[in-house]
Protein backbone atom coordinates (compact mmCIF):
# COMPACT_ATOMS: atom_id res chain seq x y z
CA UNK A 1 0.00 0.00 0.00
CA UNK A 2 2.94 2.32 -0.54
CA UNK A 3 1.04 4.21 -3.22
CA UNK A 4 -1.74 5.44 -0.93
CA UNK A 5 -1.50 9.23 -0.76
CA UNK A 6 -4.20 9.96 1.83
CA UNK A 7 -7.04 8.35 3.75
CA UNK A 8 -10.21 10.08 4.91
CA UNK A 9 -12.03 6.96 6.07
CA UNK A 10 -12.92 8.19 9.61
CA UNK A 11 -11.21 5.19 11.22
CA UNK A 12 -9.60 7.64 13.65
CA UNK A 13 -13.07 7.91 15.17
CA UNK A 14 -13.22 11.66 14.49
CA UNK A 15 -12.81 14.28 11.74
CA UNK A 16 -9.08 14.77 12.27
CA UNK A 17 -8.05 13.35 8.88
CA UNK A 18 -9.54 16.43 7.22
CA UNK A 19 -8.08 19.93 7.09
CA UNK A 20 -11.15 21.76 8.35
CA UNK A 21 -14.93 21.61 8.64
CA UNK A 22 -17.54 24.05 7.34
CA UNK A 23 -20.51 23.37 9.61
CA UNK A 24 -23.03 25.27 11.68
CA UNK A 25 -22.67 22.82 14.59
CA UNK A 26 -20.94 19.53 15.39
CA UNK A 27 -24.15 17.52 15.11
CA UNK A 28 -24.27 18.28 11.36
CA UNK A 29 -21.04 16.34 10.67
CA UNK A 30 -21.09 13.37 13.04
CA UNK A 31 -18.71 10.40 13.00
CA UNK A 32 -20.99 7.42 13.64
CA UNK A 33 -20.66 3.68 14.19
CA UNK A 34 -23.83 2.80 12.27
CA UNK A 35 -24.45 2.59 9.43
CA UNK A 36 -20.95 1.92 8.06
CA UNK A 37 -19.79 0.56 4.72
CA UNK A 38 -16.45 -0.72 6.07
CA UNK A 39 -14.37 -0.52 9.21
CA UNK A 40 -15.92 0.87 12.37
CA UNK A 41 -16.81 4.47 11.51
CA UNK A 42 -18.53 6.59 8.88
CA UNK A 43 -19.64 10.21 8.53
CA UNK A 44 -23.25 11.34 8.84
CA UNK A 45 -23.69 14.68 7.07
CA UNK A 46 -26.93 16.56 7.78
CA UNK A 47 -28.16 19.78 6.20
CA UNK A 48 -31.23 21.77 7.25
CA UNK A 49 -32.62 24.78 5.48
CA UNK A 50 -30.72 27.87 6.61
CA UNK A 51 -27.42 26.07 7.33
CA UNK A 52 -24.86 28.55 5.95
CA UNK A 53 -21.61 28.35 7.93
CA UNK A 54 -19.50 30.39 5.49
CA UNK A 55 -22.04 33.06 4.51
CA UNK A 56 -22.14 31.95 0.88
CA UNK A 57 -24.66 30.68 -1.64
CA UNK A 58 -26.73 27.62 -0.76
CA UNK A 59 -26.83 25.59 2.44
CA UNK A 60 -24.03 23.26 3.47
CA UNK A 61 -22.13 21.24 6.03
CA UNK A 62 -18.90 19.91 4.51
CA UNK A 63 -15.47 18.59 5.40
CA UNK A 64 -12.49 20.04 3.54
CA UNK A 65 -9.22 18.32 2.66
CA UNK A 66 -6.54 20.59 1.20
CA UNK A 67 -4.87 18.12 -1.15
CA UNK A 68 -4.24 20.89 -3.70
CA UNK A 69 -3.74 18.50 -6.61
CA UNK A 70 -1.25 20.10 -8.99
CA UNK A 71 -1.42 20.40 -12.76
CA UNK A 72 -0.36 17.12 -14.36
CA UNK A 73 -0.93 14.98 -11.25
CA UNK A 74 -2.95 11.77 -11.63
CA UNK A 75 -4.84 9.93 -8.92
CA UNK A 76 -7.44 7.29 -8.15
CA UNK A 77 -10.08 8.18 -5.55
CA UNK A 78 -12.42 5.69 -3.93
CA UNK A 79 -15.23 6.45 -1.49
CA UNK A 80 -18.68 5.21 -0.52
CA UNK A 81 -21.90 7.16 -0.13
CA UNK A 82 -25.39 6.29 1.11
CA UNK A 83 -28.43 8.54 0.85
CA UNK A 84 -30.91 8.27 3.72
CA UNK A 85 -34.30 6.72 2.98
CA UNK A 86 -35.94 10.15 3.29
CA UNK A 87 -33.32 12.03 1.25
CA UNK A 88 -35.19 14.90 -0.46
CA UNK A 89 -36.20 14.70 -4.10
CA UNK A 90 -35.78 18.18 -5.59
CA UNK A 91 -35.28 19.41 -9.13
CA UNK A 92 -32.20 21.31 -8.12
CA UNK A 93 -28.59 20.58 -7.11
CA UNK A 94 -27.48 18.68 -4.02
CA UNK A 95 -23.69 18.20 -4.09
CA UNK A 96 -22.26 15.36 -1.97
CA UNK A 97 -18.62 15.33 -3.23
CA UNK A 98 -16.70 18.02 -5.08
CA UNK A 99 -13.20 19.03 -6.06
CA UNK A 100 -13.27 22.81 -5.74
CA UNK A 101 -10.85 25.19 -7.39
CA UNK A 102 -8.74 27.43 -5.19
CA UNK A 103 -9.94 30.54 -7.00
CA UNK A 104 -12.79 32.77 -5.95
CA UNK A 105 -16.09 31.93 -7.48
CA UNK A 106 -18.24 29.77 -9.69
CA UNK A 107 -19.03 26.07 -9.89
CA UNK A 108 -16.24 23.61 -9.08
CA UNK A 109 -14.50 21.82 -11.96
CA UNK A 110 -15.63 18.40 -10.62
CA UNK A 111 -18.85 17.77 -8.69
CA UNK A 112 -20.89 14.69 -7.86
CA UNK A 113 -24.44 15.67 -7.02
CA UNK A 114 -28.09 14.64 -6.96
CA UNK A 115 -30.60 16.35 -9.21
CA UNK A 116 -34.18 15.17 -8.78
CA UNK A 117 -33.94 11.38 -8.92
CA UNK A 118 -30.52 11.22 -10.60
CA UNK A 119 -26.92 11.05 -9.42
CA UNK A 120 -24.74 13.08 -11.78
CA UNK A 121 -21.10 13.86 -12.44
CA UNK A 122 -20.58 17.31 -13.91
CA UNK A 123 -17.27 18.78 -15.03
CA UNK A 124 -15.99 22.17 -16.19
CA UNK A 125 -18.24 24.07 -18.63
CA UNK A 126 -21.25 22.13 -17.27
CA UNK A 127 -20.33 18.93 -19.13
CA UNK A 128 -22.17 15.95 -17.60
CA UNK A 129 -20.42 12.80 -18.86
CA UNK A 130 -22.27 10.38 -16.54
CA UNK A 131 -25.51 9.98 -14.59
CA UNK A 132 -27.59 7.19 -13.06
CA UNK A 133 -30.87 6.79 -11.14
CA UNK A 134 -30.73 7.69 -7.46
CA UNK A 135 -31.12 4.76 -5.06
CA UNK A 136 -31.62 5.46 -1.37
CA UNK A 137 -30.68 3.28 1.58
CA UNK A 138 -27.80 1.43 -0.12
CA UNK A 139 -24.07 2.12 -0.31
CA UNK A 140 -22.73 3.46 -3.60
CA UNK A 141 -19.02 2.87 -4.17
CA UNK A 142 -17.25 5.25 -6.55
CA UNK A 143 -13.76 4.87 -8.02
CA UNK A 144 -12.77 8.06 -9.82
CA UNK A 145 -9.59 8.18 -11.90
CA UNK A 146 -8.49 11.64 -13.00
CA UNK A 147 -5.56 13.47 -14.50
CA UNK A 148 -5.65 17.08 -13.47
CA UNK A 149 -5.18 19.56 -16.30
CA UNK A 150 -6.95 22.56 -17.81
CA UNK A 151 -5.91 21.29 -21.25
CA UNK A 152 -8.75 19.07 -22.59
CA UNK A 153 -6.27 17.06 -24.64
CA UNK A 154 -4.26 16.19 -21.48
CA UNK A 155 -6.81 15.94 -18.68
CA UNK A 156 -9.00 12.85 -18.47
CA UNK A 157 -11.41 10.96 -16.21
CA UNK A 158 -12.65 7.39 -15.73
CA UNK A 159 -15.36 6.20 -13.36
CA UNK A 160 -16.47 2.94 -11.74
CA UNK A 161 -19.67 2.52 -9.76
CA UNK A 162 -19.97 -0.55 -7.51
CA UNK A 163 -17.02 -2.20 -9.33
CA UNK A 164 -18.57 -1.75 -12.78
CA UNK A 165 -16.85 0.61 -15.18
CA UNK A 166 -19.52 3.12 -16.11
CA UNK A 167 -17.40 5.77 -17.84
CA UNK A 168 -14.52 4.90 -20.15
CA UNK A 169 -11.48 7.15 -20.25
CA UNK A 170 -12.55 10.53 -21.58
CA UNK A 171 -10.33 13.50 -22.31
CA UNK A 172 -11.57 16.84 -21.04
CA UNK A 173 -10.49 19.76 -18.88
CA UNK A 174 -10.41 18.83 -15.20
CA UNK A 175 -9.00 22.13 -13.88
CA UNK A 176 -9.59 25.79 -14.48
CA UNK A 177 -6.53 27.47 -15.94
CA UNK A 178 -4.09 28.65 -13.28
CA UNK A 179 -5.79 26.89 -10.37
CA UNK A 180 -5.46 23.79 -8.20
CA UNK A 181 -8.26 21.85 -6.51
CA UNK A 182 -9.14 20.58 -3.05
CA UNK A 183 -11.72 18.05 -1.83
CA UNK A 184 -15.04 18.91 -0.15
CA UNK A 185 -17.23 16.12 1.16
CA UNK A 186 -20.58 16.16 2.98
CA UNK A 187 -23.70 17.87 1.60
CA UNK A 188 -24.04 21.25 -0.14
CA UNK A 189 -27.36 22.16 -1.75
CA UNK A 190 -29.71 24.84 -2.97
CA UNK A 191 -31.25 26.92 -0.17
CA UNK A 192 -34.68 26.42 -1.77
CA UNK A 193 -34.90 22.90 -0.31
CA UNK A 194 -36.86 22.88 2.94
CA UNK A 195 -36.59 19.20 3.97
CA UNK A 196 -33.68 17.95 6.05
CA UNK A 197 -31.12 16.01 4.00
CA UNK A 198 -28.85 13.23 5.32
CA UNK A 199 -25.93 11.59 3.46
CA UNK A 200 -23.41 9.05 4.81
CA UNK A 201 -19.78 8.91 3.64
CA UNK A 202 -17.19 6.21 4.28
CA UNK A 203 -13.88 4.73 3.14
CA UNK A 204 -12.29 7.63 1.23
CA UNK A 205 -8.85 6.72 -0.18
CA UNK A 206 -6.60 8.63 -2.57
CA UNK A 207 -3.81 6.68 -4.31
CA UNK A 208 -1.71 6.50 -7.45
CA UNK A 209 -2.66 2.92 -8.37
CA UNK A 210 -6.04 1.31 -8.86
CA UNK A 211 -5.25 -1.71 -6.71
CA UNK A 212 -4.53 0.55 -3.74
CA UNK A 213 -8.04 2.03 -3.63
CA UNK A 214 -9.84 -1.32 -3.74
CA UNK A 215 -10.63 -3.33 -0.62
CA UNK A 216 -8.46 -6.40 -0.20
CA UNK A 217 -9.78 -9.84 -1.11
CA UNK A 218 -10.74 -11.89 1.97
CA UNK A 219 -9.26 -15.29 2.70
CA UNK A 220 -11.35 -18.22 1.36
CA UNK A 221 -13.91 -19.71 3.72
CA UNK A 222 -15.24 -23.28 3.76
CA UNK A 223 -18.66 -22.10 2.57
CA UNK A 224 -17.44 -19.80 -0.20
CA UNK A 225 -20.71 -20.00 -2.10
CA UNK A 226 -22.89 -18.76 0.76
CA UNK A 227 -23.15 -14.98 1.33
CA UNK A 228 -21.86 -13.80 4.68
CA UNK A 229 -24.97 -12.88 6.63
CA UNK A 230 -22.95 -10.60 8.87
CA UNK A 231 -21.67 -8.17 6.26
CA UNK A 232 -24.86 -6.14 5.67
CA UNK A 233 -24.69 -2.99 3.49
CA UNK A 234 -25.64 -4.91 0.35
CA UNK A 235 -25.57 -1.80 -1.81
CA UNK A 236 -21.80 -1.76 -2.01
CA UNK A 237 -19.78 -4.70 -0.71
CA UNK A 238 -16.74 -3.70 1.29
CA UNK A 239 -14.80 -6.71 0.09
CA UNK A 240 -15.01 -8.30 -3.33
CA UNK A 241 -16.84 -11.60 -3.61
CA UNK A 242 -15.10 -14.44 -5.44
CA UNK A 243 -17.50 -13.99 -8.33
CA UNK A 244 -17.17 -10.21 -8.68
CA UNK A 245 -14.62 -8.73 -11.03
CA UNK A 246 -12.36 -5.89 -9.97
CA UNK A 247 -12.82 -2.69 -12.00
CA UNK A 248 -9.61 -3.37 -13.85
CA UNK A 249 -7.00 -6.08 -13.82
CA UNK A 250 -3.75 -4.26 -13.01
CA UNK A 251 -1.79 -7.10 -14.55
CA UNK A 252 -3.27 -6.69 -18.01
CA UNK A 253 -2.16 -3.12 -18.56
CA UNK A 254 -4.01 -0.62 -20.72
CA UNK A 255 -7.59 0.36 -20.00
CA UNK A 256 -9.42 -2.89 -20.49
CA UNK A 257 -12.97 -2.93 -19.16
CA UNK A 258 -13.54 -6.01 -17.00
CA UNK A 259 -16.13 -8.61 -17.90
CA UNK A 260 -19.39 -8.31 -16.03
CA UNK A 261 -19.81 -11.45 -13.96
CA UNK A 262 -23.39 -12.37 -13.14
CA UNK A 263 -24.21 -13.99 -9.81
CA UNK A 264 -24.86 -17.36 -11.47
CA UNK A 265 -21.63 -17.49 -13.43
CA UNK A 266 -19.08 -19.99 -12.17
CA UNK A 267 -16.23 -20.18 -14.69
CA UNK A 268 -14.19 -23.32 -14.48
CA UNK A 269 -16.99 -25.71 -13.51
CA UNK A 270 -17.98 -26.69 -17.03
CA UNK A 271 -21.39 -26.52 -18.63
CA UNK A 272 -24.23 -26.49 -16.08
CA UNK A 273 -26.43 -29.58 -16.21
CA UNK A 274 -23.82 -31.92 -17.72
CA UNK A 275 -22.50 -34.38 -15.17
CA UNK A 276 -19.10 -36.01 -14.95
CA UNK A 277 -18.48 -39.77 -15.34
CA UNK A 278 -17.93 -40.06 -11.60
CA UNK A 279 -21.20 -38.31 -10.81
CA UNK A 280 -23.90 -40.97 -10.15
CA UNK A 281 -26.49 -38.61 -11.54
CA UNK A 282 -24.59 -37.75 -14.69
CA UNK A 283 -25.65 -38.49 -18.25
CA UNK A 284 -22.75 -40.92 -18.72
CA UNK A 285 -23.52 -42.93 -15.61
CA UNK A 286 -27.25 -43.24 -16.10
CA UNK A 287 -27.35 -43.84 -19.85
CA UNK A 288 -24.17 -45.72 -20.65
CA UNK A 289 -23.05 -47.48 -17.49
CA UNK A 290 -23.72 -51.16 -16.64
CA UNK A 291 -23.07 -53.37 -13.63
CA UNK A 292 -21.04 -56.59 -13.49
CA UNK A 293 -24.11 -58.61 -12.51
CA UNK A 294 -26.03 -57.25 -15.50
CA UNK A 295 -23.42 -58.37 -18.08
CA UNK A 296 -24.35 -62.13 -18.46
CA UNK A 297 -28.04 -61.38 -18.56
CA UNK A 298 -27.47 -58.90 -21.34
CA UNK A 299 -25.48 -61.49 -23.37
CA UNK A 300 -28.16 -64.18 -22.96
CA UNK A 301 -30.86 -61.74 -24.00
CA UNK A 302 -28.87 -60.82 -27.09
CA UNK A 303 -28.39 -64.49 -28.11
CA UNK A 304 -32.10 -65.16 -27.68
CA UNK A 305 -32.96 -62.09 -29.72
CA UNK A 306 -30.62 -63.13 -32.56
CA UNK A 307 -32.18 -66.56 -32.57
CA UNK A 308 -35.65 -65.12 -32.82
CA UNK A 309 -34.55 -62.79 -35.58
CA UNK A 310 -33.08 -65.74 -37.47
CA UNK A 311 -36.33 -67.73 -37.12
CA UNK A 312 -38.33 -64.83 -38.42
CA UNK A 313 -36.04 -64.33 -41.43
CA UNK A 314 -36.21 -68.00 -42.49
CA UNK A 315 -39.77 -68.87 -41.64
Amino acid sequence: MADIVWKGDFETGDRSQYSTAQMVSADRLQVVTSPVAEGQYALKATVKQGDDPIDSSGNRNELVYQGKEAVGSEYYYRWKVMFAADFPSARTWQVFTQWHHDGCCGSPPVEFFVYGEEIRLTMTDSVTPWSMPLTRGVWHEFVFHVKWSSDPSVGFIELWHNREKVLAKRNLATLYAGSKVYLKLGLYRSDTISQTGVVYHDGFIQATKLEDVLPSTPAPTPDAGTPDAGTGDAGSPSTPDAGVSSPEDPGTGGEATPPVTTPGDNPGTGTPGVGTPTDPGSVEATQYGCTASGGPLAVMALITLLGLVGLRRWR
